[in-house]
């Protein structure tokens, strides 16, 4: 994996900086999102889903927390509930940074105003420890997520930063959060129970350029796996404190703290070089991707401690498949791309948009899934949207959750989502998510290229990308052909050409109002799992392109339901149709015995639909992997 150092200008806000790595990544003022699939979620997610966590977080008195006079025992929520205010305000800022927004603007600044006041004397930040009453500063460094909740601060004062200017006073008291931190462990030997501080400190340091944060976020990587923290029922894996980084073969433990730890060891070993450790942490997630992931692109599979379980150990109707590991998954992914410019992390991002991110937001962006399985065998029920609800596992969508980490997560990715679009080289823009868009970007050697990218993607494979500015010098347009796109063909001036699965590369001297057409052969298939996946063998999902489809009923029972494999998928009016039987076994008073026949009779049609479209009508019963018969 070669490590380069491109251009790192900052244009407009980007979530990740690196100083060094295969693609530049471009900024929000440098691609913009023109509707489409992910256009209209994004509009959503500002019009809707940011005043609705403001809303919830005011109402349950998570922003009141950060009021000084509210450092008691008499504090609301979790003890980690300033992170979800921090998240929160890195969603505003990428969206204030997206689209000027003078309400927004006003919020942004309220919230900073309240947070510089929380804020103590030497940098500390928390309103759950070291007040009145209170348990004092990092004695539960397992549970107290004190350094979780620092480093959520900080990645909100970054996108401020890019957004903004340098000059603004949030980054001003992130300065003090991140020397306080250092200060204290330079002494302190601990870790966090929950990573995250250090791919903040990263981010930070990429932004002010000190090395003391890049330094202190190494340490942080090097000291996990030491099992520093207390013994717990489920085991140091799942503070990610059982095996050094360099030493994982795979991701194991909680899923969310796992990614996110895997991230800041990233980003570490793209800052300072170390590419065996850039090296491991690739390798993990390979084996992590072969063996541990659903077909959605969804990590974790147990509910009790929110972790990954052994190789193939991937229940569908035990699915637990976190919001929150999905973005984190896309994270990882993305950091990886732009340290290594290999085009199968795309592949990676584009499953777990589709299948995971899109599915756990409601329509009206005021509801979300927080677990994700792949099988629900009794119907969903309605929630009040008034009402939170307690716990955090599976359930249908809810207007917010006792743990509600997951939806200004989401926020956050979907304000920010169009950076995550294309990328830039020495030779010219590389796409890398299908999405209406229009790009304008400045090339290493200063030519300035623009591109006007329509499509109705995933709903069809036609990419059309238009370019809108050039100059008369040759530079390259790379298009991504996903794994699944076997005959793909692109159109250019000089005709028609097949697109091998991989990076199909146009050079050339393009002029202005030139296109360029790439067709991917979006069409139902049947996919079968991995045999040593005991939980689904027999059975086949249904995927279209980069889409996972189910059965859902409002209505029938799906758990006798087969489906006919030797009829293939195909698209239907209303989704992908299949040869299925729906007959019920007969009831038994012992529910083994002798092999029964299945009921007879002729297969009949049963349209699937899109796996992130389920649950949108109503309560329903769903799954993804059909038993054949």
């Amino acid at each position: 994996m070669t490590l380069t150092s491109p251009d790192t200008t900052v244009v407009g806000g980007r979530p990740v900086v690196p100083s060094r790595g295969a693609l530049r990544p471009l900024g929000l003022a440098e691609v913009r999102l023109a509707g489409g699939f992910w256009g209209t979620r994004q509009r959503v997610n500002a019009e809707a889903t940011l005043p609705h966590a403001r809303a919830w977080m005011d109402r349950l008195g998570w922003t009141g927390n950060l009021t000084a006079a509210t450092r008691s025992p008499d504090r609301r929520g979790r003890e980690f509930s300033d992170s979800e205010v921090h998240k929160l305000l890195e969603a505003m800022s990428w969206e204030a940074g997206r689209a000027p927004n003078p309400e927004l603007e006003k919020q942004i600044t309220e919230l900073t105003s309240a947070i510089a006041a929380a804020q103590s004397p030497d940098g500390y930040l928390g309103t759950a420890f070291g007040g009145p009453g209170q348990r004092p500063r990092y004695s539960d460094l397992a549970w107290g997520h004190e350094l979780y909740c620092a480093g959520h601060f900080l990645q909100a004062a970054v996108a401020r930063a890019r957004t903004a200017g340098e000059d603004d006073e949030l980054l001003r008291v992130a300065r003090g959060v991140a020397d306080h931190v250092c200060a204290e462990f330079a002494t302190n030997p601990g870790v966090c129970g929950h990573p995250e501080i250090e791919m903040a400190l990263v981010e930070l340091h990429r932004v002010t350029g000190e090395a003391r944060y890049l330094d202190q976020a190494a340490e942080f990587v090097a000291r996990r796996g030491r099992r520093t923290l207390p013994p717990h029922q489920f085991g140091w894996s799942y503070f990610s404190d059982e095996t050094p980084v360099r030493d994982n073969p795979v991701m194991h433990g909680h899923a969310v703290r796992a990614l996110y730890l895997a991230c800041g060891a990233v980003d570490v070993a793209v800052e300072t070089g170390d590419r065996a450790l850039l090296d491991a942490v690739a390798a993990q997630f390979d084996r992590t991707l072969a063996r541990r992931t659903y077909l959605t692109g969804g990590m974790g599979s147990r509910h009790t401690d929110e972790a990954f379980g052994d190789d193939f150990v991937l229940p569908a109707d035990r699915a637990y498949s976190e919001t929150c590991a999905g973005v984190a998954t896309i994270m990882l992914a993305w950091r990886l791309l732009l340290a290594t410019g290999d085009g199968r992390y795309d592949d990676v991002i584009e499953r777990v948009l589709y299948n995971v991110v899109a599915t756990a937001i409601g329509d009206d962006g005021r509801s979300f899934f927080y677990a994700n399985t792949l099988h629900q065998r009794t119907r969903t029920a309605e929630l009040p949207d008034d009402r939170e609800q307690l716990g955090f596992g599976g359930g249908p969508r809810a207007p917010w959750f006792e743990v509600s980490c997951c939806l200004p997560n989401l926020a956050r990715l979907l304000a920010s989502l169009a950076c995550y679009t294309a990328t830039a080289d020495d030779t010219g823009v590389r796409l890398h998510q299908y999405a209406d868009a229009d790009l304008a970007t400045t090339l290493s050697d200063g030519r300035e290229v623009g591109l006007a990218v329509r499509t109705r993607y995933p709903d069809d494979g036609v990419i059309t990308v238009r370019v809108t500015k050039t100059d008369d010098r040759p530079w390259s347009l790379t298009l991504r052909v996903p794994g699944w796109a076997e005959g793909a063909v692109l159109h250019t001036t000089y005709g028609r050409h097949p697109a091998p699965v991989g990076d199909v590369v146009v050079h050339r001297n393009f002029v202005v109002g030139e296109e360029i057409r790439l067709e991917l052969p979006v069409r139902p298939r049947f996919t079968a799992a991995d045999p040593r996946v005991d939980a689904v063998r027999g059975c086949v999902a249904v995927e279209r392109g980069p889409v996972v489809y189910c059965a859902e009923s409002t209505a029938l029972d799906l758990d006798p339901l087969r489906v006919d494999p030797t009829s293939r998928p195909v698209d239907g009016p209303e989704g992908v149709v299949v040869q299925a039987l729906l007959g019920t076994p007969p009831d038994r008073p012992w529910p083994y015995g002798a092999p029964v026949e299945p009921p007879g009779g002729a297969h009949t049609p049963l349209t699937l639909v899109p796996y992130h479209r389920w649950a949108r009508g109503g309560p329903s019963t769903m799954r993804v992997w059909l038993p054949q018969g």
